[in-house]
Order: structure tokens, then sequence, then C-alpha cells
């Protein structure tokens, strides 16, 4: 073979593998930008004088099933933080995204951002026709604060008080099915977690995050419990499907495992993918979301009986955390 066959024979496979990797990142792009049939924001309420809001993103071809996406990291949210592609998975399927927002921390307690995104989802479901979504079928996703978020909605989610004047409040802001990254489930042990002082104290980046509320309860265990979704699982409590490193020390694999081990002692689904080696995050995450299809594809589809799944959680089986406040003031 002469030198310049040699070349040019390196010139074409260096052309074809260009051309490859190529169509490589054109199909990924395209797949990660689905063709959308509208994206709309809503305002759901007010925390300290800031606009409550959730984007409601269609696609081209829904299938009549929601999942709520709790925008969340550290219990801070911004509404420009938010983008389809990262629910690409999601959305072609067929799924409406509502990306649900609220107020940061430290401004906001996560106990008022709580009843924020639990305000969220009853706005949601009592706005379900114009959004074409089944009110009974609702999922939630999110990861780290936002994975706890929905954890909380998955426990603690029910209906409102039958009496409040506005019907918003009246509707169920409970979750039919839940796919979430590595949450903290148990605030009162952090275990190895490098936020853990070990002086029965809130999470140490989070203090004012977990301040009192005024004329609450001042002692950490009376705050912590509360917000705790390992303490409020439930016969109801839905189908779960949590993704968690085991190199993760900000949220040791601990946590979820402690949650999935109570889950099954009640007889209740959840189950715990660990990811080898995966710290607070890995490069893998979005198609992970394919999974969560997949999961929601299994458990809401195939709700057995959703008028029940409505009624589940939220302290109101709880005696002892009584109603939620309303968030709008």
């Amino acid at each position: 073979m002469t030198l310049r066959r040699f070349l040019l024979r390196g010139v074409y496979i260096l052309a074809g593998l260009i051309l490859i990797l190529t169509a490589l990142a054109g199909g990924l792009w395209l797949y990660f930008h689905p063709t959308l049939a509208s994206i709309q924001r809503v305002a759901y309420g007010q925390r300290h004088g800031h606009e409550l809001s959730y984007d409601v993103v269609q696609p081209e071809n829904p299938n009549g099933l929601g999942v709520l996406l709790m925008v969340s990291g550290g219990w801070k949210s911004g509404t420009n933080s938010f983008r389809p592609w990262m629910t690409a998975p999601l959305l072609r399927r067929g799924y409406t995204v509502l990306a649900v927002y609220h107020v940061s921390q430290p401004e906001a307690t996560v106990a008022e951002i709580f009843e924020d995104v639990s305000r969220a989802v009853r706005h949601i479901r009592h706005h379900a026709r114009d959004h074409g979504i089944d009110t009974k079928r609702l999922g939630v996703t999110g990861g780290s604060a936002g994975g706890h978020l929905s954890l909380l909605l998955a426990t603690r989610g029910g209906p409102g008080p039958a009496n409040t004047p506005d019907p918003v409040d009246r509707e169920s802001c409970a979750v039919q099915a839940v796919a979430i990254f590595y949450p903290v489930t148990d605030l009162l042990n952090l275990g190895d977690s490098t936020e853990n002082l070990h002086d029965g104290g809130p999470p140490k980046s989070f203090v004012q995050a977990f301040r009192p509320q005024p004329s609450g309860p001042t002692n950490w265990v009376d705050i912590g419990k509360p917000l705790s979704p390992l303490f409020h699982l439930h016969p109801q409590t839905p189908p779960t499907l949590i993704y968690h490193g085991d190199a993760d020390t900000l949220v040791p694999l601990d946590q979820s495992q402690r949650y999935q081990a109570r889950a099954r002692e009640i007889g209740r689904t959840v189950e715990l993918v660990v990811h080898p080696g995966g710290k607070h995050g890995w490069l893998t995450m979005l198609w992970d979301i394919h999974h969560f299809a997949d999961w929601f594809d299994q458990h809401l589809s195939r709700l057995e009986n959703p008028s029940l799944a409505l009624r589940s959680g939220l302290g109101l089986m709880n005696p002892q955390h009584g109603e939620l406040p309303d968030p709008r003031r």
C-alpha cells in the first residue's frame, strides 16, 4: 500500500467517524427537544409578596396524564431554572409536565415551601380540565430537595378542609405515583451526611431554612419530624421509585434504604435503584428519567382505585399535624 492510499484511507475513516458522531449528536438533540403543543405559566398563590407559579408543558401528543416536577435544589427554586429538555423522556411518552416553583429558603422556611407546593397540587387538580389531565392520576418527580418535597406529598398529601371558602383549598394534594432522585427522608437522623453536626439539630447549612414558625414549635424534633417522610408512610402511600448513588455524602444512601425498609413493613411499594459510585448527581441522570417514564406508565395507567388514592396522607389521617395553613399571605 502506497503512502497516498494509506493517507486517503485514514481520511475516509476519520470522515466516517465524524459523520457518525454528528448523526448521534443530532439524534440526541432531537430526542431531548420534542415538539411541544404549548408552554404556559400559571400563578397559584403568593408567599412573602412573591407570586407562586408553575409551568404547564404540553407535548404534541398528550396522553391525558400529568407529572409534577418539584423544581427545587437545596430548597431553592427559580422560574428560570427549568427547561423542557430536562423532562424529554416524559414529554415523549405524552405526559404533560407541570414544573412547580416556590420561594427559596431562607426567605421561606421548608415548612412554608411544603405548604406552597401542596397548594400547587391543589391548584393543578382544580384546573386539570384546562390542562387536559386526569385529576385522579398525578405523578410527581424531583431530585434532592425536590425528591424530599415529592415524598412529603406522597406521605402527607390529602384533601383540604371541607369548610374552606376557596374551592382550590378543598382539593386533594395527594399524588398517585412517585419517581425521584436521592431524597432526604429522615431529618432527625442524618447519619453520615456531611450536613450532620451530631448535635441533635437541623442540617448545618440549612438552620435558617428550618427555623421555627411564628406560634409554632421551637424544639427541633417537633419541627423536623413533620417534615420527615419516613415518619408518615401509611397504607395508601403511592408506589415510589428512588434512584440513589452509593457514594452520596450529602444525602447518604441510608436515607432511601430506611425509607424502603419501613415501606415494606406496611406493605407498600418502594423500589430502590442504587447507582454504583454515584454521588449527589451523575452524568446519566437524564437517561434515568426514561425509567421514570416506565414507572409512571406502569403505575398511573393501571391505577386500581384512584378515588382512594386521593384521600391518602397529609396528616389528615394523623391529627397531630393539623391542617395546612393558607399559603396566600
